[in-house]
């Protein structure tokens, strides 16, 4: 009997997601057994609709800027989705120069720093599985050392003394996809 319950345990905390919202919570899973809780406090969240899209939303506080896409099975991406968000962003932002300060990949997470315009930095996580991608734009950069420095110990934040930014976003690559063409598919 203990064989099957072990079993049972392993598949019921694989299939946990590496990321939920709930509660005004962002949940990130570490491991099998740990996960990651961020607080959100107030803030604003919009669905967002597009004909390749099963769920999408947006998700935004004073500290952190959040979109999640899941695309529909018919549906794929036309580039790698964080490389398509970043030219987004810039373009949308009038960003001058973005340069890469740090990146780090652990699983399915991608962290990065960028200097934005030789003035702040600005911190990114993308979370990718195999339905969705989540992208993450961190002001102050608490969640992405919080969650960083979670899944790898020996992680060392660099950027106590730089510049953080305050960006107000109103921008969303699902909302643009008729525009953009981010994503395609058979409709």
């Amino acid at each position: 009997m203990g064989f099957f319950k072990n079993i049972v345990d392993f598949i019921a905390k694989a299939s946990i997601p590496t990321y939920k919202f709930e509660e005004n919570k962002l949940i990130f899973k570490l491991n099998n057994d740990q996960f990651f809780e961020y607080d959100l406090g107030e803030y604003e969240i919009k669905t967002r609709h597009d004909s390749y899209v099963f769920e999408a939303y947006t998700l935004k506080n004073n500290d952190i800027f959040l979109e999640y896409i899941r695309t529909d099975n018919n549906a794929s991406w036309n580039g790698q989705p964080l490389s398509l968000f970043e030219g987004f962003f810039k373009h949308k932002l009038n960003i001058k120069s973005f340069n890469l300060l740090e990146k780090k990949e652990i699983n399915k997470y991608t962290f990065k720093v960028f200097k934005v315009d030789d003035s702040f930095v600005l911190h990114i996580v993308y979370i990718y599985t195999a339905i969705s991608d989540i992208i993450i734009v961190d002001m102050k950069g608490e969640l992405y050392q919080n969650l960083l420095s979670r899944l790898d110990d020996s992680y060392e934040y660099k950027f106590n003394d730089e510049e953080k930014g305050s960006v107000n976003f109103n921008i969303s690559m699902i909302k643009e996809n008729n525009i953009q063409n981010f994503i395609e598919g058979e409709k």
